[in-house]
């Protein structure tokens, strides 16, 4: 048993590390920061609205390298924003399924939750939904999932097992649950905002 669970730890720690290599701290200049994710080796990065609102972000790269970045698209219904920094060569994370999730399935966040780097949270999805009214967010699809998100995790990746992206976190709505933007209405809202 205990070989398994080393096993299990080191396989973990993997996916984490190499999730990392794609995930970036964006901040707004107001004393806020988030994470985001790197969409495209040329240097398009994936956050929150909310994280950017409209301004000119600062992006630092897993390396350390920062810069300010263009805002290309800003949704703030779906809370979702495309930026642009000058770049080549960046580890652009894989995308997965969302639609293919189920209850009970093993996700993992990666942020940096009260600015500490690159955290990750560990947890399981609870479902699927396209109406939370409650939480003033109604007629979007949402991830919902057990684990913790604090602030600094906005905009940074939910990824399953194999290390895919299947959601951008996004909300916080308790102690234990959070929701996350599915990554095929990410990549819906991306292909809208690159044809324009």
């Amino acid at each position: 048993m205990a070989n398994v669970l080393v096993q299990l730890s080191g396989e973990m720690a993997g996916l984490a590390e190499s999730t990392r290599r794609s995930v970036v701290q964006v901040s707004n200049g107001r004393g806020g920061a988030g994470a985001g994710l790197i969409w495209s080796t040329e240097g398009l990065i994936v956050t929150n609205a909310h994280v950017v609102h409209h301004d000119a972000p600062q992006v630092t790269l897993p390396d350390g390298q920062r810069q300010t970045a263009s805002v290309l698209a800003h949704d703030a219904g779906r809370d979702l924003a495309l930026l642009s920094i000058r770049a080549h060569g960046l580890p652009a994370i894989s995308l997965g399924d969302s639609s293919g999730l189920r209850a009970g399935d093993l996700v993992f966040a990666v942020g940096h939750p009260w600015g500490v780097e690159g955290a990750v949270s560990a947890g399981v999805v609870i479902g699927q939904g396209s109406d939370l009214p409650e939480l003033g967010r109604a007629n979007h699809e949402w991830l919902m999932v057990g684990l913790t998100l604090r602030p600094g995790n906005s905009g940074g990746p939910l990824v399953d097992v194999n290390g895919r992206l299947v959601g951008v976190n996004t909300i916080m709505t308790g102690p234990k649950v959070g929701g996350a933007v599915p990554v095929h209405v990410v990549k819906a809202f991306l292909d809208k905002a690159l044809l324009n």
